[in-house]
């Protein structure tokens, strides 16, 4: 990770795609998704096929800098979408946790991360890669929640429109703390 930190950066782009129409079934890359309430059209946890399908998410994300990092530590390449996670976004850190608990709008969809999506075995039985859940521990994504439906498309915009409070407090001391170092304060 760069000196900067994961909170820092506020606007991001969706780098892939990807929807799956039945648990285990390779995930099909797609250049545009639409999101509606409960998921994006066409997966398989909005049609209530998924593996973990008791705790599933509406929609999935995971930070394009954490593919990168797996493929640069292991070697295993998930770009292709074994990862199990339906937006690619690039932008945020390889963890992305400075959007937990806020409103992120992706394409014309608004979304809320609630939690962090930790791989499981499962994840590498279906890609076939053993070690890639270990690899992506602490970076394997987070589930969301749709406040807003919408289409969303590779390159749109990705946006914090309503960062949570607690995290957003933290910034602003952060930046005046940098700001009355750099006036030699």
């Amino acid at each position: 990770m760069d000196a900067r930190s994961e909170n820092d950066t506020r606007e991001g782009v969706v780098a892939a795609l990807f929807t799956a129409p039945e648990s285990g079934a390779p995930p099909i890359e797609r250049e545009t998704v639409e999101v509606v309430d409960g998921g994006i059209e066409g997966d398989r946890y909005r049609r209530g096929s998924g593996h973990f399908q008791l705790d599933a998410c509406a929609v999935t994300l995971v930070a394009d800098e954490a593919i990168d990092a797996v493929r640069g530590e292991t070697g295993i390449d998930v770009s292709d979408g074994r990862h199990r996670r339906n937006v690619v976004v690039r932008g945020f850190g390889t963890g992305m946790d400075g959007l937990l608990d806020a409103s992120v709008r992706v394409g014309d969809a608004l979304l809320r991360p609630t939690r962090r999506r930790p791989p499981c075995a499962h994840v590498e039985a279906v890609a076939g890669e053993a070690g890639l859940a270990t690899a992506l521990r602490n970076r394997g994504g987070l589930c969301c929640d749709v406040l807003e439906p919408g289409a969303v498309a590779v390159g749109d915009a990705v946006t914090i429109e309503r960062a949570d409070p607690r995290r957003a407090g933290e910034a602003i001391a952060e930046r005046l703390r940098d700001r009355s170092t750099d006036s030699g304060v």
